[in-house]
């Protein structure tokens, strides 16, 4: 039904159908033209602080005009740009601090350069990594405030690209130790499937799962895990990673008449593919792995579409020995991987436990 409006000039003019859709891609590409900006401000900030950091080594300022040159510094610039943010003499330590830390792994990966050739000479010829543009300073300053290797810095510049990361959810993540963690679950993937699918599969589980949303309990029981999980499904699917999409829980797998049911089935997008998870409150038993196997055949056969590359499982466990583990899976015909759950106490019971403990006498 078409309304009528009246505009400033009181001229009245109709809206349909068409009008609402052209609208819409207006304000799409509105948003898309502010985040392009944003994009566009943030590299040319940081391409800034790079080539302010390639000076700052590159003419040793410090031996050239005295320890307090980068104070001198901050102070000039906020005087000729006093509505600029980012030359606070802290700031700009952390400029000098996030070029050099990534300066000695960019020089053994840049272009060929003789070790004969002037330290100056190096400097300025090491460009900033294009895909720091589009991770914002102060995650950068986080990064490197954070992480012992240019390595595990990469890994979570990578991560914040891939997933969108929020600052607070970065530190989340890099105070879980997601880079220790992913790609490190004991499994069978290389012996149960094709070389390329193996490695992809083995880059999205973790060798643990941090379930720092329930509470710390010795006697957890595997329903309250799963009643767990279902309520903060969101936060799990978070801990997962990027690509999983929740199907159910307890889903029904009917077997000539037996019912049979998976603990928590997902399915990975990008992979296409099925996982079956399996949830154990116990340590990990080579019986198990017959369990979520029976399932992950059971998913391939009544849930698989003919598009879709086999399913896997994945078996999470209090704890487990890793040889034992591996032994259970070296004549496993399905693709298991195994890993743990860790439950983190919350900020009140890590009180009451800090609280329970007696002070020492002086």
């Amino acid at each position: 039904m078409e309304k009528k409006f009246v505009g400033v000039n009181s001229a009245a003019f109709t809206t349909d159908k068409e009008y609402k859709t052209w609208l819409g891609c207006l304000k799409q590409r509105f948003k898309n033209s502010q985040i392009q900006a944003t994009i566009r401000v943030n590299s040319s900030m940081l391409e800034f602080y790079w080539s302010l950091a390639q000076d700052l080594v590159k003419m040793k300022v410090e031996e050239k005009w005295g320890a307090g040159v980068i104070e001198q510094i901050s102070l000039d610039l906020k005087a000729a740009f006093p509505a600029a943010k980012g030359f606070s003499a802290r700031n700009l330590w952390l400029v000098k601090r996030w070029f050099l830390f990534y300066f000695q792994k960019l020089h053994q990966v840049g272009a060929e350069i003789k070790e004969t050739r002037k330290l100056q000479q190096v400097v300025g010829e090491i460009k900033m990594p294009e895909k720091f543009a589009m991770v914002p300073w102060r995650h950068h300053t986080e990064i490197i405030s954070k992480c012992k290797s240019v390595d595990e810095a990469l890994f979570y510049i990578d991560k914040t690209i891939e997933n969108t990361w929020s600052r607070s959810i970065l530190i989340h993540q890099m105070e879980l130790g997601l880079f220790k963690r992913i790609g490190k679950s004991v499994n069978n993937f290389d012996l149960t499937l094709p070389a390329p699918q193996s490695i992809n599969v083995k880059e999205i589980l973790k060798e643990s799962y941090t379930l720092d949303f329930l509470p710390v309990s010795d006697d957890l029981k595997e329903r309250d895990l799963e009643n767990g999980i279902e309520q903060n499904i969101m936060r799990f699917l978070l801990e997962l990673g990027k690509g999983f999409a929740f199907v159910g829980r307890q889903v029904e797998l009917n077997v000539e008449g037996d019912s049979f049911f998976v603990d928590l089935l997902f399915y990975h997008i990008r992979l296409k593919r099925y996982v079956v998870v399996e949830l154990k409150t116990t340590d990990f038993e080579p019986g198990f792995v017959g369990q979520v196997g029976f399932y992950v055949t059971a998913v391939d056969r009544i849930l698989k579409n003919s598009d879709d590359n086999s399913s896997i499982g994945l078996l999470i466990c209090k704890s487990k020995k890793k040889t034992i583990v591996e032994w259970s899976l070296s004549n496993a015909s399905n693709p298991i991987g195994v890993a743990e759950y860790k439950l983190l106490p919350k900020a009140e019971e890590l009180k009451k436990q800090l609280d329970g403990i007696p002070s020492r006498k002086r």
